[in-house]
């Protein structure tokens, strides 16, 4: 059976579709809207005046852990008292509790108060000067230390939001043009341990571990190949060392080795920022590359996979 090469682009076809990915970048994070921060931060700084107001300025914190932190707003609020502020996991290990689940911690009062105090070993003495001179604090102090920690709240969830958006929103555009290929969604029992049991031609699923490695979609092609693809968006060259060489590449040289290059053809969907060596780098290793912005080349190529030759 006749198998269709998977598309090796040159140093001058990556520079020129990463220059445009770049163009692409530059143009959304520069129109965004400015509303997606406004609304977070006027909801952090209401969560944020409310923590103030219940712990009378933070000096009755401990008092009411159980209130505060069984309040999912507040407990947000809670992380970002210290400097810098504390993501949930660190939280968790730096307090020597279990979890955070309001049920845990109304179960356990003390686990609330050890959740607290250490965040107050770490709080941000720039923003909350008063705690630590033990001393109610002025009104500027306070506008001041709720306006910061909005700010950095805000800052924080539209950046994560950000990271989560533009790789659903590529897995979506790579489904929907899939999709109007006429290619059908699949949802295999567990994980795909062998060929058989991934997708069959024309198919296509969704995040699911392929052989060792998750994949965040694999596809059927047409002559019954299998193709394990990523979705990749990078901010910086430097970041694209993490999610195309560190990641993608790998996986790719790791699913060539367990099935073979007559049964896999490992792929990427990048956007953003990628580096031309980077690019060659990840290719040379048995990457198959495509853009967010030219969707058209994947779809076109599968289509040629078709074992009829037709």
């Amino acid at each position: 059976m006749r198998q269709v090469a998977p598309p090796r682009w040159t140093s001058a076809q990556l520079d020129s579709d990463r220059l445009t990915a770049i163009e692409v970048f530059r143009r959304e994070r520069m129109q965004e809207p400015l509303e997606q921060y406004l609304e977070a931060f006027d909801g952090y700084r209401a969560a944020v005046e409310d923590l103030l107001e219940t712990t009378v300025d933070l000096q009755r914190l401990s008092e009411v852990a159980i209130d505060v932190l069984t309040d999912p707003a507040l407990l947000e609020a809670v992380r970002y008292l210290g400097g810098p502020p504390i993501s949930a996991d660190d939280l968790k290990v730096l307090s020597g509790v279990r979890s955070l689940a309001a049920g845990r911690l109304r179960a356990d009062p003390e686990t609330a108060v050890r959740v607290v105090e250490t965040v107050l070993l770490g709080l941000d003495r720039r923003r909350f000067p008063w705690v630590a001179e033990d001393r109610t604090p002025t009104e500027a102090e306070r506008e001041a230390a709720a306006l910061a920690s909005a700010a950095l709240l805000a800052s924080s969830r539209v950046s994560t939001n950000r990271k989560n958006e533009g790789k659903a929103a590529q897995e979506l555009a790579v489904a929907e043009e899939l999709e109007l290929r006429g290619f059908t969604e699949v949802h295999p029992a567990g994980s795909i341990s062998a060929l058989a049991l991934a997708p069959a031609p024309g198919e296509y699923c969704g995040e699911i571990v392929f052989g060792s490695r998750k994949a965040d979609l694999v596809i059927g092609l047409l002559d019954h190949r299998k193709m394990p693809l990523e979705c990749k968006v990078s901010n910086s060259a430097t970041n694209s060392i993490k999610r195309l060489n560190n990641d993608a590449a790998v996986k790719a040289i790791e699913w060539i080795a367990q099935f073979g290059t007559a049964g896999v053809v490992p792929a990427a969907v990048l956007s953003g920022v990628f580096n031309l060596r980077h690019l060659e780098y990840a290719q040379d290793r048995g990457l198959t590359i495509f853009w967010a912005h030219s969707l058209h080349h994947l779809s076109d190529w599968i289509a040629e996979t078709r074992s009829d030759g037709s």
